[in-house]
């Protein structure tokens, strides 16, 4: 069974937990299948944004496209947050799902979502709150990480991730993803693949 994990990325940040996402993905016994929503800034911004070469942010991978959610047995997106909500570029793929929709053709399918943000209370959970309302619309079984990832009880470090998914802090773009935080995505992402796998059986 393929797992898509459609994901969005300036900084690289998020392509480190989809990387995480997909060994999860592996463990649970399903295929991983990683792409990179369409960009929308030129190459002229995206270099005074400081963005790296688009193999360090995942921007050499392919696009999604809606029928490319049909075809996967279930879904993790993920996205950085943008003033505590999801960037223009996620919101785009997103909102060209309405063909879709129309048909209820992810309705059944097992979904997830992990974000970074820059700071602690910068809108990780309201951002993954956006996809579960996306998915909810859809008719997806929405799935998060819960609380059965130990490094969630840990008050000794600074980091991201919550109940609803993984996510990092970014730090002003300073520290790429905590081991913390990748142990919970590589959770995350066995858990959907498993629900995804025991769902099809």
């Amino acid at each position: 069974m393929q797992i898509l994990i459609p994901f969005y990325s300036l900084y690289g940040h998020v392509y480190a937990l989809a990387r995480a996402i997909a060994q999860g993905v592996e463990k649970a016994g399903a295929t991983p299948k990683l792409m990179f929503v369409q960009e929308t800034f030129t190459p002229e911004i995206l270099a005074k944004m400081g963005a790296p070469e688009p193999e360090l942010r995942g921007a050499h991978l392919p696009a999604p496209t809606p029928d490319d959610l049909v075809d996967s047995g279930g879904i993790i997106f993920g996205c950085p947050t943008r003033f505590g909500g999801m960037p223009a570029q996620m919101r785009a793929f997103l909102d060209r799902t309405g063909g879709i929709w129309t048909k209820q053709a992810l309705a059944g399918k097992v979904g997830g979502s992990f974000v970074s943000t820059n700071t602690r209370h910068g809108g990780q959970e309201m951002t993954h709150f956006a996809f579960h309302t996306f998915m909810l619309h859809h008719g997806m079984l929405v799935a998060g990480a819960g609380f059965s990832y130990p490094g969630l009880f840990d008050h000794t470090a600074v980091n991201g991730g919550s109940p609803y998914g993984a996510g990092t802090i970014a730090r002003d773009n300073a520290v790429m993803p905590t081991d913390e935080e990748l142990g919970l995505a590589r959770l995350q992402g066995e858990t959907i693949a498993g629900i995804a796998l025991k769902l099809a059986s």
